[in-house]
C-alpha cells in the first residue's frame, strides 16, 4: 500500500510541477545518462547509380540560382525532416550543369566537397577558384564567401558535408549573399596552396578562422601519398592504411568541427570490427567492397554514399582495391575530450 501511495503522491507532483516547466531528473536519468553512447541513427545506403537519375531530374525541375544551391539531402531514416545524416552532420548530393553558377554567399556552417563526377568546373573561395577533378576534397570554411561555376559541357555532381545539426544546436547560424553573383577573382587558382601548401607560410601572416588556409587537397596528391605510404607501412588491423586530412597551419583537422580522411583497402583485406563515438559518413571514390554496420550489410561501388552511426560496431572489406573518404565530428569530440573508440 505504502507504494502505491506513493506512485500516485509522485504522479500528482509531476503534475503540480509540470505547469511550471520542470520535470524530476529521477524519471530519465538513466536515459540521460547512459553506460554507451546510444544513437537514434541506423546504418545507411545510398548507392549512386540509384540516387543519381534524381539528381538529373531535379536539374531539369529547377536551376541551380533559383535553388541558391541544387542539393538532394541525404536523411538518416531515422531522422527524417531534421536534414541529418547523423545528429552532428548533413551530408547531400549537389548538381551544377554545364553553364551554370551557384550564386555566391556564406554562413556560420563549415562545409566540405568530395567530387563525385565530372572534371573542370570550379568552387571559388574568398575569389580564388578551385578546379575540380573526381575524387578531390574542397573545403570552405565558416563564413567565406563561395559560388561554384561550370564552364565545361558535363555536368559535375559532388557530396557535400557540413556541420548544419551542430551550429543549428547551439543557434548559431548566420547567412549573408553576396551583392553579385561571382565573387570577383582576387588571386589566381592555386595560390592557397603556394602559400600554406609546402610547410610554409608568408612572414607576418596568421591565417584565422581555425579551418585549413588550403582548401583544394588534389586527389592525384592524395593517392599518391597513399601509394607511398603502402611501401612504407604496416598495415593496420582496423583501418588497413587511412590518412587524416590535416591543417598545415597547426597540424590539427582541416575545419575546427569536422575531420576528414582517406583509405585504402587492398583486395581481399577485411578490416576487423571497430567502433568510435563520431558517426561518420563514407563515399566511395575507387573499387567495389562490403561493409558490416551492427547487423547492417552493405555492399557498395564508387560514387556510394554510406554512414556508420556512433559507437556501431563496423568493419570493411575491399572486393577491389578500393579508396574510401569519410568525414565526422570526430575534431569537434576531441577539443570537448568526448571522443573515445574500441578495437575488437
Amino acid at each position: 500500500m505504502a507504494g502505491k501511495r506513493s506512485a500516485a503522491e509522485r504522479k500528482a507532483f509531476y503534475g503540480r510541477i509540470d505547469p511550471l516547466h520542470m520535470a524530476p531528473l529521477w524519471e530519465t536519468f538513466h536515459e540521460l545518462v547512459t553506460p554507451e553512447p546510444v544513437t537514434p541513427c541506423v546504418p545507411s545506403h545510398w548507392a549512386y547509380e540509384r540516387v543519381r537519375p534524381h539528381l538529373m531530374e531535379a536539374g531539369r525541375l529547377i536551376s541551380a540560382k533559383e535553388a541558391e544551391r541544387r542539393v538532394l539531402i541525404l536523411e538518416n531514416p531515422a531522422l527524417r525532416g531534421q536534414a541529418s545524416i547523423t545528429l552532428s552532420l548533413y551530408a547531400g548530393l549537389q548538381l551544377v550543369l554545364p553553364g551554370e553558377t551557384a550564386p555566391c554567399h556564406r554562413h556560420s556552417q563549415s562545409a566540405l566537397r568530395l567530387i563525385i563526377e565530372g572534371s573542370g568546373a570550379y568552387t571559388s573561395v574568398n575569389g580564388e577558384p578551385a578546379y575540380m577533378e573526381k575524387g578531390d576534397f574542397i573545403i570552405t570554411g565558416a563564413w567565406s564567401w563561395h559560388d561554384h561555376g561550370n564552364d565545361t559541357s558535363e555536368p559535375v555532381v559532388w557530396l557535400d558535408g557540413l556541420d548544419v545539426p551542430l551550429v543549428r544546436f547551439f543557434d548559431a547560424s548566420f547567412f549573408e549573399r553576396f551583392p553579385e553573383e561571382s565573387h570577383p577573382r582576387q588571386r589566381p587558382a592555386g595560390d592557397n596552396a603556394a602559400r600554406y601548401g609546402a610547410n610554409m607560410m608568408p612572414v607576418g601572416e596568421r591565417p584565422h578562422g581555425g579551418h585549413s588556409p588550403v582548401f583544394r587537397y588534389p586527389y592525384a596528391r592524395s593517392r599518391e601519398a597513399l601509394e607511398q605510404m603502402r611501401r612504407l607501412e604496416e598495415w593496420d588491423t582496423h583501418h588497413a592504411l587511412k590518412m587524416e586530412f590535416i591543417n598545415p597551419a597547426d597540424g590539427g583537422p582541416v575545419m575546427p568541427t569536422i575531420s576528414a580522411f582517406l583509405q585504402l583497402l587492398p583486395q581481399g583485406f577485411a578490416t576487423a570490427p571497430y567502433r568510435s563515438t563520431d558517426g561518420t559518413v563514407y563515399t566511395v571514390i575507387e573499387g567495389r567492397g562490403e561493409s558490416i554496420i551492427g547487423d547492417t550489410t552493405i555492399a557498395w561501388r564508387p560514387g556510394d554514399v554510406f554512414v556508420v552511426p556512433s559507437w556501431y560496431s563496423a568493419w570493411h572489406r575491399g572486393l577491389e582495391e578500393s579508396v574510401l573518404f569519410s568525414f565526422s565530428d570526430r575534431g569537434v569530440q576531441e577539443k570537448l575530450g568526448l571522443w573515445k573508440e574500441r578495437k575488437e
